[in-house]
């Protein structure tokens, strides 16, 4: 949320360009103090135990969040003055969550957030010791950790959504229209992995490809750091170079210390079984008689036995075919047992009943009212009048159900895409302005994350 906070992803790491030429002889140094290393052999730290430096990782985190609030509080008249108490505010920000749309453009919610998911989950990556040497490819080692890391930037994401430094708390930004839809806690820690291996794909790839055919160190750097923007702001981030790669460091120690440092991390044995925890993030819609509904959820499953397990699933999504100045969105929440039949192959089906709530809420729009406000506000050198002053919102919950099926392809233990997920819903809240409560089938797809068995 808050459209111009997408910016500051670029505009860092554009910033870095100019630094990135100036500082070539520095580069140069630091190549060859490298090479002199490798040379004379000093004696090198040997790396820390296997395991995560929280302390590291907090302190680039809160770096992190401090420059995103200072550049919202900047350039926000509604940060620096929301008008409201500070905790009564808080209360309004999260109380008014619902939907999918939060109100911003697509290249804020589904570039600049993506982007905010990768950083932060770069940051895990620096300091998670076990797996800082991986890199791209089939290596079970890989998704592992890119896995941890798109927890912990859904972690980061929800403090900065709704945590207690948050937008939500400074700014109170879900308070105002239209800012209270569920998409930023969906995209950005799930788009947000997928852009951390696509940058990851073209670091092996293409950035390895051009270094193996150019000596020219800005050449080198500028595609490092145009291939992996993340990355490189993550690296300023934690105070490092922005082209900086652990590769780097890795043939340096493998270079100095006594024996050749090992790529292989310290994974402790572990059950095969099934995994105990299950996260998924989900597009979805849902065909309903009076329209259809699009959008995005999430689902999380606890694992009670070998073929049951306890579901949670949260979905959000915005109608279609409302009438003219009409918009509206439908939230819905369940909980409720799944079996998973005993499968020895890479294709798990699933079978699912869901109980909890439907939330359908709409808003009116006056355009007419709008332009009279508007036109008195100016002739009287009035504020332009609120948006509440122009519409006017409406809102039924009721009790809601589901059930149906689905098909996951495993990639590996720790990775599977769900093909499909179909559930029969049905939603007892009142019709609401020609779109009735839902009746009718939902689809889902997307990418699921299997924790604790490896």
């Amino acid at each position: 949320m808050g459209s111009r906070r997408a910016f500051i992803f670029a505009v860092l790491v554009v910033a870095g360009a100019p630094v990135w030429a100036q500082q070539e002889d520095d580069l140069a140094s630091l190549e060859d103090s490298i090479s002199t290393a490798v040379t004379v052999q000093p004696s090198v730290e040997r790396p820390p135990f296997p395991g995560v430096q929280w302390r590291s990782l907090f302190s680039q985190s809160f770096r992190l969040l401090l420059i995103e609030h200072a550049f919202r509080y900047a350039t926000e008249p509604g940060t620096r003055h929301p008008g409201h108490p500070f905790f009564q505010g808080y209360l309004n920000s999260v109380g008014a969550l619902h939907g999918w749309a939060d109100g911003d453009p697509f290249y804020v919610n589904y570039v600049g957030h993506p982007m905010q998911g990768a950083v932060s989950g770069y940051l895990w990556t620096f300091n998670d010791t076990r797996y800082r040497f991986v890199e791209f490819g089939r290596n079970p080692d890989y998704w592992k950790s890119r896995i941890r890391a798109g927890a912990f930037s859904w972690a980061y994401s929800e403090q900065m959504e709704i945590g207690p430094i948050s937008e939500a708390t400074i700014g109170n930004v879900q308070a105002t229209f239209p800012q209270q839809g569920f998409v930023d806690h969906v995209v950005t820690p799930a788009i947000g992995l997928g852009w951390m291996v696509a940058e990851d794909a073209l670091d092996r790839y293409l950035v390895r490809f051009v270094e193996r055919r150019t000596q020219n160190r800005l050449v080198r750097i500028l595609v490092r750091g145009g291939a992996n923007p993340s990355r490189s702001l993550a690296n300023v981030v934690s105070g490092q170079w922005p082209w900086a790669r652990p590769r780097d460091h890795a043939d340096v120690l493998a270079a100095v210390l006594p024996k050749p440092a090992s790529r292989k991390t310290y994974e402790p044995e572990r059950s095969r079984g099934v995994a105990p925890f299950e996260f998924a993030a989900n597009a979805y819609a849902l065909a309903d008689p009076s329209g259809t509904c699009a959008g995005g959820g999430a689902t999380a499953a606890l694992r009670m036995s070998s073929q049951w397990q306890m579901v949670l699933d949260v979905n959000g999504c915005k109608m279609t075919g409302l009438e003219k100045n009409l918009s509206g969105d439908s939230l819905s929440y369940m909980a409720g047992p799944r079996w998973t039949p005993p499968v020895t192959g890479q294709l798990v089906p699933y079978f699912q009943f869901l109980l909890g709530g439907n939330k359908l809420t709409q808003e009116l729009m006056f355009p007419q009212q709008e332009s009279y406000l508007t036109e008195l506000a100016k002739i009287s050198g009035s504020d332009l009048p609120e948006h509440s002053q122009y519409t006017k919102e409406f809102e039924h919950d009721g009790f809601a159900m589901a059930a149906g099926m689905g098909l996951d392809f495993n990639f590996n233990r720790a990775l599977a895409f769900r093909l499909l997920g179909v559930d029969y819903t049905r939603s007892w809240a009142n019709d609401l302005n020609g779109f009735a409560a839902p009746r009718g089938f939902q689809f889902k797809t997307g990418l699921v994350l299997h924790m604790g068995n490896w």
